[in-house]
């Protein structure tokens, strides 16, 4: 079973999963719930790099010290969740990953009802694993209930009601989810200022060395990428600190570096649009009446 590490193993059913690790074939071909304690198999025998094709959810017990966060530790000891949506290129690790439940949901069990549209909307589908959700005790306590639920109806006799059920449960594990990142973005204020802090720092720069004459407008990949954090996790602890996502906070900063420019230099409007990465002056000029209710160059006649 063991693969080239360069290539990545793909999964196309849960029940493909479930027989390389070990497991009994799943009680629904779509999704499954899985205690990570009964995998059969030893890590140096799975692919060290493999793909789902199929959502999965995971509750790992001893986290604390496991996964960091920048140069810090969860706040809480009582586990916490990853969730990665299909395709995402995972990895076989030599943490306690297999401790635990997994939950697998393939994307064809809830594609005729509306969380089938709506599950792209939870953007911690989209972070990497050292932002996982770290639960508090109460909050293990919920999870562990809702997961509970779903076992219970999917080793209760299938009727008409079932993957009602069972999707109803999935969404408010999915929202309770949600509430506890929003949690966690406020317990973890003072490391999350330091984010936004480096961020400053970073556009900053980006705009004083010329960086952007050079290589255009700053984006979120790349700021993400310098921050060493997932672009959607940029977005949302910034929307949490300062009511602004990533591509609005760029925005700001550079109609405020604009503004700082103009009031203070000889530059024409287009040789500012330039030096801040604008490849075309008019977008320049768009951007800044659309932030400001004036052109650039009106905005330096107040000052004359």
């Amino acid at each position: 079973m063991k693969r080239e590490e360069h290539i990545p193993y793909q999964f196309n059913s849960i029940s493909e999963l479930h027989r390389v690790l070990g497991l009994p074939k799943p009680l629904h071909p779509l999704v499954s719930l899985v205690d990570n304690t009964a995998i059969a198999v030893d890590k140096d025998q799975l692919p060290g790099s493999f793909l789902l094709n199929f959502y999965k959810i995971s509750y790992k017990k001893g986290l604390n010290g496991k996964i960091r966060y920048g140069q810090s530790y969860y706040d809480f000891d009582e586990g916490g969740m990853v969730f990665t949506s299909p395709n995402q290129l995972l990895a076989t690790t030599d943490d306690t990953e297999y401790l635990g439940h997994t939950l697998l949901i393939h994307p064809d069990f809830i594609r005729n009802y509306p969380l089938g549209k709506t599950i792209k909307n939870f953007g911690f589908f989209s972070y990497d694993t050292n932002e996982a959700l770290h639960l508090s005790d109460k909050e293990k306590t919920i999870i562990i209930a809702v997961f509970k639920n779903i076992e219970d109806e999917l080793q209760s006799a299938i009727d008409e009601y079932s993957q009602d059920v069972i999707v109803t449960q999935i969404e408010l594990l999915l929202n309770y989810s949600n509430r506890f990142y929003k949690r966690q973005f406020i317990t973890r204020k003072a490391v999350n200022n330091d984010v936004l802090s480096a961020l400053e720092n970073l556009l900053n720069n980006y705009f004083n060395h010329k960086t952007a004459l050079l290589n255009g407008l700053p984006t979120v990949q790349y700021l993400a990428g310098q921050l060493h954090v997932s672009s959607r996790y940029l977005s949302d602890m910034l929307r949490s600190l300062i009511g602004q996502n990533a591509q609005q906070y760029i925005h700001h900063q550079l109609i405020e570096k604009a503004k700082e420019i103009l009031s203070t230099s000889n530059l024409s409007v287009a040789e500012v649009a330039y030096q801040l990465g604008f490849e075309h002056p008019q977008s320049f000029n768009k951007l800044f009446k659309r932030k400001t209710n004036v052109s650039p160059l009106a905005f330096r006649q107040s000052f004359q």
